[in-house]
């Protein structure tokens, strides 16, 4: 039976309950398709924070790198919430595993569930088929550059490379032509420099890529256009800050940031895996968080990092049988719905992943 090692970042808040939900689908995935999962634990976060002092333990990515994955549930949480420059925050710990696992490419599909066309904000028929991988920077920009808090004044400096910008976008346009071969590269290039600097490495990946057609497209207007015509995107490939605020828009075309899961591919060999939503700390403990996304992010890891990829379809048709069975956390319930609680739920996408 093939093995993989996994390490376990639960992290704060509602993390380790999603965490424990992502492992029973897991497990069950591995009995149908014959593998094994076994698990090392790390902090980071909040909870290393309270430990240990530090928002990261030491040697924690070292440890990370010996194993063939990482699967995060959530970091942060107004307990740890300061503006001082010198006091440690959460946030602190996930950007330093992103940089020290080389994690450059964050991977967001967003898929709209016909089951759940009623839970948007947005009219189904527009919705309806939305199929959007975003492709977010993720060492690099704004969370990256220097910045300093004066007595009166505060900066941050947006700074890309060549290297950057060339390794995201060759990645993107990779993805792209194994989908509907359109990327749409989203910059600010008519008033950053850094963005055009980014906007002239996405013309030199699109040389390698004649199948791929290359779209530029401003921040501002994909912002309105993911709300106005979604389905006319299929990859977005952008920055870390515009990648960042675009991705969480995007959720809400699905009705749920409950629903969307994530991957940060790393240049080091090991990928981490996580929800896009936070740790919730308002209903962490009181078991009726949404798994769901965490659940999806777990099928990617099994398709990116273990080469599972029938496991991994399996777990994601598991999800919309449930979800088109009726299967409702408080989340994604319609008035009258019954709610199920986090356990509730997974058992129902394990009934569905079995049956």
């Amino acid at each position: 039976m093939t093995a993989y090692r996994v390490m376990v970042l639960a992290g704060d808040g509602v993390g380790p309950e999603i965490v424990a939900a992502a492992q029973r689908v897991l497990a069950a995935a591995g009995e149908r398709f014959g593998f094994a999962l076994a698990y090392e634990q790390g902090l980071l976060g909040g909870v290393a924070i309270d430990e240990l002092g530090v928002p990261m333990e030491d040697g924690l990515a070292a440890r990370c790198r010996a194993c063939d994955a990482v699967l995060l549930g959530a970091v942060g949480g107004p307990k740890w919430d300061t503006t001082e420059p010198g006091k440690p925050r959460p946030e602190q710990g996930l950007l330093g595993m992103r940089k020290e696992l080389e994690l450059f490419a964050n991977l967001r599909p967003v898929r709209s569930f016909a089951a759940l066309a009623a839970n948007s904000t947005i009219k189904p028929d527009v919705i309806a088929g939305v199929d959007i991988m975003v492709v977010r920077e993720l060492t690099g920009g704004l969370y990256f550059g220097k910045r300093e808090r004066l007595a009166d004044s505060a900066y941050d400096t947006m700074l890309y490379t060549d290297a950057e910008c060339d390794r995201l976008l060759e990645y993107a346009f990779g993805l792209a032509a194994g989908r509907r071969g359109l990327l749409h590269s989203v910059d600010k290039a008519n008033v950053l420099e850094s963005s055009r600097l980014w906007r002239a490495a996405a013309l030199r990946a699109a040389a390698g890529w004649p199948a791929v057609e290359l779209r530029h497209m401003l921040v501002d207007n994909c912002a309105m256009q993911l709300i106005r015509e979604p389905r006319q995107f299929d990859v977005i490939a952008t920055e870390n800050l515009f990648g960042d605020i675009l991705s969480d828009e995007a959720a809400m075309l699905t009705g749920s940031i409950g629903m969307l899961p994530s991957a940060s591919v790393g240049a080091g060999g090991v990928s981490l895996y996580e929800p896009i939503h936070g740790s919730a700390p308002d209903i962490a403990g009181r078991g009726v968080v949404n798994p769901c996304a965490t659940i999806l992010s777990a099928a990617m890891m099994l398709d990116l990092s273990c080469d599972q990829t029938a496991a991994a379809r399996a777990v994601e048709a598991a999800v919309e049988t449930a979800l088109t069975g009726g299967a409702r956390t408080a989340d994604i319930a319609a008035a009258g719905e019954p709610v199920l609680t986090t356990d509730e739920m997974t058992d129902r996408v394990i009934a569905a992943l079995q049956g």
